[in-house]
């Protein structure tokens, strides 16, 4: 099956949540999360301040049937967390390769949340990847972990802008080989 007609995203389970496509009650809880200063500068995207209607523009883009990118909540609240602990996506690129991204609010950090929502979202592979591809800003030694943790290989340095820091910023590149 070819990315451009997988339209319908998936809700994917893991142990302690489940990630979920965003929903338009979410802007709040992740306006409030992405507003932080640490959540913005792990980003390439996330501008800091953050003007209003971001993260509902973010919201309308993760629904429209022609995107490149699935975004997924990962939601804790079935098992007693927070409904939104923070985002994962992944974007589609050419070769049937894929890259992923994600952020945990600060108030789940060191929690493990990452490394089991990057897991889930490796095993249930719904961009149909040969190959997924990372990046993070070298000053984030944490998110490396989590990437080398789900088994990624380190690839390469490499720079990548920062919205919010205004700045090109020194990045780790990371690959993993999907066994199929």
């Amino acid at each position: 099956m070819r990315y451009e007609e997988i339209t319908v995203q998936q809700t994917i389970e893991a142990d302690r949540f489940v990630l979920r496509p965003c929903r338009k009650s979410d802007a709040g809880l992740i306006a409030m999360y992405a507003s932080d200063d640490r959540v913005a500068r792990g980003t390439r995207a996330m501008p800091h301040p953050l003007p209003p209607g971001t993260v509902e523009a973010m919201i309308e883009r993760a629904s429209l049937k022609d995107r490149s990118e699935d975004v997924w909540v990962i939601d804790g609240s079935a098992q007693g967390h927070a409904e939104a602990l923070g985002l994962i996506s992944l974007d589609h690129m050419d070769r049937q390769q894929s890259e992923i991204f994600y952020w945990i609010a600060p108030a789940f950090w060191n929690t493990g949340f990452a490394t089991e929502a990057v897991r889930a979202l490796i095993a249930a592979n719904p961009h149909q990847s040969d190959r997924i591809f990372a990046e993070v800003f070298q000053d984030n030694p944490g998110s490396a972990r989590v990437l080398t943790n789900c088994g990624f290989d380190y690839l390469g340095d490499a720079e990548a802008f920062s919205v919010s820091r205004n700045a090109t910023v020194p990045t780790w590149t990371y690959t993993l080989k999907i066994s199929k």
